[in-house]
C-alpha cells in the first residue's frame, strides 16, 4: 500500500506524533567524540496559540504571527524509562515558519540546538517524494538531516 507522505512541516509533526524508537549516529569533524546510541524519541504537537511558541519567536526576532503551530521533542535516554517522564533537559520545541508562497519549506525555530545548546533557526525542504531535508547552521557546526516514511509506521 502506497503512502501519501506528508508535505508540511506541521503534517509531518503530526504523523510523527506519538513515541518512536530511535537509532542516532553523530559524526564530529573536529576534536570531539563521535555519539551514538538508541532511545525513545517522544513528540508533541503545539498548536500556534501555544504560550511558548510566542515565547520562542519573540526571544528570536521573529513575528509569532507567522507560526502556524510546533511541536515538542523529548528524549529518553534508556528504552526500558516507558514509565518515567522523559528528562526536560534531553528536549526542544520547534515553532514551524512555512514560507509564504510554497508550505514545503520554511524555517523552523529551534528554542535550543541539539549541538550546541543555544537557539537556532533552520531551513526545510520536502522534495516532491516527500523526503524531508533540514539544514541547520550552528556557531560553529553545520547540520543536515534527511528523514521520510517508508510507511505509516516506520
Amino acid at each position: 500500500m502506497k503512502i501519501k507522505p506528508p508535505m508540511t512541516m506541521m503534517d509531518f509533526f503530526r504523523k510523527s506524533e506519538g513515541t518512536w524508537f530511535s537509532q542516532r549516529s553523530v559524526h564530529h569533524f573536529d576534536a570531539a567524540a563521535d555519539e551514538s546510541g538508541e532511545s525513545n524519541l517522544i513528540i508533541q504537537i503545539m498548536e500556534k496559540d501555544h504560550p511558548k511558541i510566542q515565547e520562542i519567536c519573540e526571544k528570536q526576532a521573529v513575528n509569532p504571527a507567522l507560526a502556524v503551530g510546533g511541536a515538542i521533542f523529548m528524549w529518553q535516554t534508556t528504552l526500558d524509562a516507558q514509565d518515567k517522564e522523559p528528562n526536560p533537559n534531553y528536549a526542544a520545541i520547534l515553532v514551524d515558519i512555512p514560507d509564504r508562497h510554497n508550505p514545503q519549506s520554511g524555517k523552523f525555530l529551534r528554542n535550543q540546538g541539539y549541538v550546541e545548546g543555544i537557539p537556532v533557526i533552520g531551513r526545510y525542504n520536502f522534495a516532491t517524494d516527500g523526503v524531508l531535508t533540514i539544514d541547520t547552521e550552528y556557531e560553529k557546526n553545520q547540520g543536515q538531516e534527511r528523514c521520510w516514511f517508508i510507511t505509516d509506521d516506520f
